[in-house]
This record gives C-alpha cells, structure tokens and sequence, in this order.
C-alpha cells in the first residue's frame, strides 16, 4: 500500500523502514500535515500522522480529494484527528494504543527529579566553576503525597514507581484499578481532594472536552502551597496562562512540561535561527523552576520500534481488510 508519512524525523524513520521492510510503499516527508500540504499525498491510499499533525474537518476534505481511504497514526492520542468528520467520509483511522508505558512514566520521575533537586541550575553552576550549594536544597520524595490524575497504563507505571520511592498515592480516575489499590495502598478520591493534599500532581489522562483547561484558575487556587505539577499528557489539559500566574504567586514552586496546549509548529522543529513568537512559553522560559522539554517523553529506544511495528501492522491490516483484535483500535 502507497503511503505517505508526515513529519519524518530523523529519529523515527530507521525504525519505521525497518518494521516495513519493504512490504509497502512509504514516502517520507519532513512537512507537517496542514490543509496546504496535504495535496502532497496525491497518489496514495494511506498517511502516517505523528502527534502535531493537523487532521482536522478541512484538512481531512482535503485529504479524501486526493484519494486518502486509510490514516494510521504514530501516536496513541488522537485528538489532532477530527474522528466525525473521518467516520463521514468513510476515512478509517488507527492508532498506537500504547507503546510504552515505562518511557513517558520514567520521563515524569525525570522532570520531578530534576526540578526538585535543581539538576539544571547545579549543572550550569560546575560549568561555570561555581560549586556552591545555596539556593540547591531540595526534598526527599519518601513520605510526600503525590497526586495521580489518570491510572491508565502509563499512570500505573508512575504509581509503582513512586510507590517504590515512598510515596503515598491518590488518584483520579473515572475507573477505579483494583490492583493498584491492593499492590501500592493508592486511595482513589476526586481531583479537588487531589489539588488540596498533594505535594506533587501529574497528569495522565487523554484531552477530551471534559478534560480540557483540567488545570485551571479554580483548581489551582485550591492546591498546597508550593506544590509540583507536572504534565506529561496533552498540552491542553493545563491552562497555561492560569500556571504561569500560579507561578509568580508562588502558589506553584515547580512546573514540569513535556507538552504544550499550542506546540503545533514550534515544537519537533529547530527554531534556533528565528525569533520566538509564542509570548506564553517564552514568559514560562523566564522562570528558573520551569522545566520544559519539547514532547519527548515517548522517545526510547523501545518505544520507536513499538510505534514503528503496530504503525505497519495496521497498514497490513487495512491493506489485507482485516480490522480485528486488540493490537489497534480502529475509529
């Protein structure tokens, strides 16, 4: 099947030829899937979208002039596809379900780590020949309580990790796993408890309309002062304009992001010889206890060839008209 893959990086597409190898036929393009380019797919049956891709109402009318029946996607979220307006044009589209869970679990330990021991203000001070310890006091994680919003795959993982730390747990989710209570103590309650006790708050839970701006003005206002919180997730499950305030207000001491409500062209791209233009995450850059990372938190070695392996079984299984069984979730 002729497929066309965009936003190609170049960390991604040994993985993905090598998963194919050779059964279809991939064309690669750096470009980002916006309603201009995607007359680039003329020609093919399939695309491959990666998670800052624009598959929205237009861009998908677009795509379906040019012949596109099948969108595989190299992401488990899939809130950049506007999945009713495919359903209307018979477009079938699958996704990664999960592909590891321990990666974006591991990278949220990072960010908390690294924020509560000031890794980045110790480095910066050694290579500059300072080796003071002022200002570097951090906490230990024995005995805090840390909030967990989302006890899917990815957030059990983080509980077991933390649970092996000597956290103690709560957690919200809209199903209660029984294993988590049983194995790790983790008391499940609502996320105004959550904002009220926790030391620490990560979030795990997909972007939906009931999730969006989660974190908000009025639950920030009733969170502990100087409390963590870290997101991992979607970018728009966090008002980001609401955090920075909670930020020069103190009410937040650290603020830990892999993702960001508008990183669709700024985020996955070098904009090093360019003037930044996002006044928001240009303002969260000024803080010293803001760790930013540009959504890399999927980015193991593991989780590539996860990505890669079910982004082509779901083409064989679009090509061979078989849509069955757990591996992929078809809309």
């Amino acid at each position: 099947m002729k497929t066309t893959i965009f936003s190609t990086h170049k960390f991604d597409k040994p993985s993905l030829v090598k998963a194919n190898n050779g059964k279809h036929e991939l064309n690669f393009l750096e470009y980002r899937l916006t309603k201009e380019t995607a007359r680039l797919a003329r020609g093919s049956q399939a695309i491959a979208l990666f998670s800052n891709d624009d598959a929205s109402a237009e861009v998908l009318d677009e795509l379906y002039q040019q012949g596109i029946e099948y969108i595989v996607l190299r992401s488990a979220g899939f809130n950049h596809v506007d999945l009713t307006k495919a359903d209307e044009l018979g477009v079938k589209v699958a996704r990664v379900p999960a592909y590891s869970p321990y990666a974006i679990a591991e990278h949220t330990l990072t960010l908390i780590l690294t924020l509560n021991r000031k890794i980045i203000r110790a480095h910066n001070r050694i290579r500059e020949q300072n080796f003071s310890l002022n200002g570097l006091t951090g906490f230990d994680l024995n005995g805090k309580t840390v909030g967990v919003i989302g006890t899917g795959k990815i957030g059990a993982v983080l509980i077991k990790i933390l649970h092996g730390l000597g956290c103690k747990i709560l957690a919200h989710d809209v199903a209660e796993d029984k294993n988590l209570i049983d194995s790790y103590d983790v008391i499940y309650t609502n996320c105004t408890t959550i904002c009220k006790q926790a030391d620490i708050i990560s979030l795990h839970v997909p972007l939906t309309p009931s999730t969006k701006h989660l974190i908000n003005t009025e639950h920030i206002a009733l969170m502990k002062e100087g409390v963590m919180l870290i997101n991992t997730s979607r970018g728009g499950l966090v008002d980001t304009k609401a955090v920075i305030e909670g930020l020069k207000s103190s009410k937040i001491r650290y603020f830990g992001m892999d993702v960001y409500e508008e990183e669709e062209g700024l985020f996955f791209e070098d904009h090093s010889d360019n003037i930044l233009q996002d006044d928001v995450i240009a303002r969260l850059m000024t803080f010293n206890n803001v760790l930013i990372t540009s959504h890399q938190a999927f980015l193991t070695e593991t989780a590539l060839k996860n990505i890669a392996d079910t982004t082509i079984y779901n083409l064989n299984c679009f090509e061979d008209k078989v849509i069955s069984g757990n591996e992929v979730t078809i809309y």
